[in-house]
């Protein structure tokens, strides 16, 4: 992996997920981290892998794609929906013990909309993984203007009844966050 980016594997370890868990992936990109998350939760559990963009979630479930055999085995399933939609990601209320967020927060135009399904997707005490874009790097990673900055997004959370559970940094270009839902 390029020294460039964050490594979704250790950030997804941060999470302390068990088996039979069930996890959502919104904005779940090439499928790295939720591919991840179905190793921690397997034999029982479950990872839902939401993208809004459909061939990303086509070329995750091909079979070179990092989703394939979780897509296989019933452990993944990819839903094409809309995190910044209400019930955008059609799960039900409260039935996800994590979710993660990982190189997306920078992407949310209507972040309110997306604390909001959070919140409804999440079981009380369920945990949150927010990992992003620390700054532009000449052409690597977001438009400055659409960077946010880790205490942005503390206050964003935070203000929203998130608890920080804890900071790391996750590659030398992201920050990582894990809230707590209240």
């Amino acid at each position: 992996m390029s020294e460039s980016f964050s490594n979704p594997q250790d950030a997804v370890l941060k999470l302390k997920l068990r088996p039979n868990m069930i996890v959502a992936d919104f904005g779940c990109g090439s499928g790295a981290a939720a591919s991840t998350a179905a190793h921690l939760v397997e034999p029982n559990g479950k990872v839902y892998a939401i993208d809004i963009q459909e061939d990303l979630l086509t070329h995750a479930c091909a079979p070179h794609g990092h989703l394939h055999a979780h897509v296989e085995s019933g452990v993944v399933q990819t839903i094409w929906g809309d995190v910044e939609k209400p019930f955008g990601t059609g799960l039900r209320d409260h039935t996800v013990d994590a979710v993660l967020l990982m190189n997306t927060l920078f992407q949310i135009n209507n972040r309110n909309a997306l604390i909001t399904e959070l919140k409804r997707v999440l079981k009380s005490e369920g945990k949150l993984l927010v990992v992003d874009w620390a700054g532009a790097y000449s052409g690597m990673g977001p438009e400055p203007a659409c960077v946010v900055a880790e205490h942005e997004a503390e206050e964003l959370f935070i203000g929203n009844g998130f608890h920080k559970e804890s900071g790391f940094r996750s590659g030398p270009h992201h920050w990582g966050i894990i809230f707590t839902s209240a």
